[in-house]
C-alpha cells in the first residue's frame, strides 16, 4: 500500500515536471508520448491523474488557438518544488535527456499547425500557421481541389515548417530587394 502510494505520488510529480520543463502548453496527446516513450505509466493511468492534478487545480486547460492545451498551474509549480525530490534520480536523468533532444522538435509541434477543412462540398481549405509564443508569424490559407492535397500540403508544412517558411518571405521580398539595389 505505502509503496503504491509513493509512486502514484511519483507519477504525479513527474507530470507536473514534464509541464514545468517544457514551459508551454501541451495537447494531451504529447503529453501522453512523452509518458508512454518513456515507459512511466499506461496512457489510462495517466488520464486519471491529468483528470486529479486539474481537479485539484496543479493543472490546468487553456485554449491555445482554438485547441485544447494542458499547463502547469502556479500551484502546481509550488507543490512541484516543495516535493521534486521525490522523484527518483534515475527517472529526473531520463526526462532531462528525453526532454533536450526533444525541445526542438517539441516546440515545433506547438508552434506549427497544419489543419484542413472541407469548403462547397468540393473543395479543401488548409490552414498553415506558424508561430512562436503569442505571436502569429504567418498564418496561410490555401485553397485545393482534393482531400489527398490537404493532407499533403498539411503533412509538409509540420515536417519542413521553417525552411517552407523562409522561402515564402524571401519569394515575397524578393522584388523589393532587387528595386532598393
Amino acid at each position: 500500500m505505502f509503496d503504491n502510494s509513493l509512486d502514484l505520488a511519483e507519477n504525479k510529480l513527474i507530470v507536473l515536471y514534464i509541464l514545468e520543463k517544457i514551459n508551454l502548453p501541451v495537447s494531451n496527446i504529447l503529453l501522453a508520448q512523452i509518458i508512454l516513450e518513456n515507459n512511466f505509466m499506461n496512457y489510462f493511468t495517466l488520464q486519471q491523474y491529468i483528470t486529479e492534478l486539474g481537479e485539484s487545480k496543479l493543472l490546468k486547460n487553456v485554449n491555445d488557438k482554438g485547441k485544447d492545451r494542458i499547463t502547469i498551474s502556479d500551484n502546481g509549480r509550488k507543490v512541484l518544488s516543495l516535493f521534486k525530490n521525490r522523484i527518483s534520480e534515475d527517472r529526473l536523468l531520463q526526462l532531462n535527456n528525453y526532454i533536450e533532444t526533444r525541445i526542438l522538435s517539441i516546440k515545433n509541434e506547438l508552434t506549427v499547425t497544419a489543419d484542413y477543412t472541407i469548403e462547397n462540398g468540393n473543395s479543401y481549405v488548409v490552414n498553415l500557421i506558424a508561430s512562436e509564443g503569442n505571436i502569429t508569424l504567418m498564418d496561410l490559407k490555401i485553397s485545393v481541389a482534393s482531400n489527398k492535397q490537404a493532407r499533403d500540403l498539411c503533412q509538409k508544412w509540420k515536417s519542413n515548417s521553417s525552411d517552407l517558411y523562409n522561402k515564402v518571405i524571401n519569394l515575397l521580398f524578393e522584388d523589393q530587394a532587387s528595386e532598393n539595389k
